[in-house]
């Protein structure tokens, strides 16, 4: 059993890199990642803690209807457009998600603790800082590109347009808000063997 594992929290704007770099980490070191958008998902599963809740909140029409005819798993489509528009409706689907995706992150934190297999646990999330992790994790890393790059990766990527994007970036934190709440920033606007580099140097790994 090690001694000790740290927990470092992964944060940085839509476009940033951040999914594809940790893939590559979990390449070099010992590590577990959880991924928040993956967490998201698995707590609306049937029988997860936000199951029910969102149900209750926004009806049977967010649910698919299996081959049988009977309800089953949250359609992310059909939430969506549940919510589209609604500031409120989509405030109060937040105070579900929110404490049932810490909740969750939390177990994975106590479970790996007790198993001390691996030296390093990252969590990767946009909106780390905003959910107060600072007082959870022992680093906070943030991944930066520049604006043109992410602008270029969304589109190329996810197909999309100039509005959208602006949309996403007028919601996040400034870099430079990033930059006053990380202990550890790397560059990924180039490739990712460059910021591969840059944490292995900061790992010594």
């Amino acid at each position: 059993m090690r001694l000790f594992m740290k927990i470092i929290g992964v944060t940085g704007g839509v476009g940033a890199g951040k999914s594809a770099l940790l893939t590559r980490v979990m390449e070099i070191c010992n590590c577990k990642v959880i991924f928040s958008d993956n967490v998201a998902n698995d707590v609306k599963k049937k029988g997860m803690p936000a199951y029910d809740a969102l149900v209750d909140l926004l009806g049977d029409g967010i649910l698919e209807v299996n081959a049988d005819g009977c309800y089953s798993e949250i359609d992310k489509k059909k939430m969506a457009a549940a919510i589209f528009k609604d500031d409120t409706l989509l405030q109060k689907v937040n105070d579900i998600l929110h404490p049932a995706t810490n909740k969750y992150i939390a177990d994975i934190i106590d479970k790996e603790k007790t198993l001390g297999d691996i030296d390093y646990l990252f969590i990767e999330a946009a909106l780390l800082i905003e959910n107060g992790y600072k007082d959870i994790v022992d680093e906070m890393w943030y991944i930066f590109a520049s604006e043109e790059v992410r602008r270029q990766r969304l589109k190329k990527a996810r197909g999309y347009s100039d509005e959208k994007i602006d949309g996403i970036l007028k919601a996040q934190l400034s870099e430079e808000v990033f930059r006053q709440n990380c202990d550890f920033v790397v560059d990924n606007s180039n490739d990712l063997d460059h910021a591969i580099g840059q944490i292995r140097k900061h790992l010594e790994v």
